[in-house]
């Protein structure tokens, strides 16, 4: 009985250092976004919870295939907004184009994440112009990314014992 109790305790302390990161990154992550005067700050926070799931290691490698995904995601989409209707079609032509851009630079990882940034500047209604939307998106992204890793660097969410993090599930 005395370990059960010991065990909930490391638990919940575990969870707690968890949930204030989470809370704390979410703050840092809001604040700048909205003080950057971007319209969908909500994105900043959205990656920051993202790239805290993982440790610093990996947190580093998905993140900068992430942010070249956006790069391209939202160049692209910023290009075929100006230069065509966005409609369906335009949409899966500029899939395609990433597609092949991404596996011709070995990006495949980083191709998710252009066609995610795609969708949202080609598809989603904004009051902006897409070349605005898209530098938003990238820069909500940035800024996600940006305190999502200085936050797993500063302050690394504890691990369980089979590796993962804890909080994390």
């Amino acid at each position: 009985m005395n370990r059960g109790r010991r065990d909930l305790s490391l638990i919940l302390a575990s969870s707690a250092r968890t949930a204030i990161a989470a809370a704390g990154s979410l703050l840092v992550s809001m604040w700048v976004a909205r003080l950057s005067g971007l319209p969908e700050a909500y994105w900043s926070a959205i990656l920051t919870l993202v790239i805290m799931q993982s440790t610093l290691g990996a947190a580093w490698k998905i993140s900068v295939d992430r942010f070249i995904g956006t790069i391209l995601g939202a160049l692209s989409g910023g290009l075929l907004a100006r230069f065509f209707p966005s409609t369906w079609v335009v949409f899966a032509l500029g899939i395609f184009f990433l597609g092949i851009v991404c596996a011709l630079l070995r990006l495949q990882n980083s191709y998710r994440f252009a066609a995610i940034t795609l969708a949202i500047v080609i598809l989603v209604p904004h009051t902006h112009p897409a070349w605005v939307v898209a530098l938003h998106r990238f820069t909500e992204v940035s800024i996600g990314i940006i305190v999502g890793l200085v936050i797993t660097a500063v302050w690394p969410l504890p691990k369980s014992q089979d590796g993962l993090l804890l909080g994390a599930r």
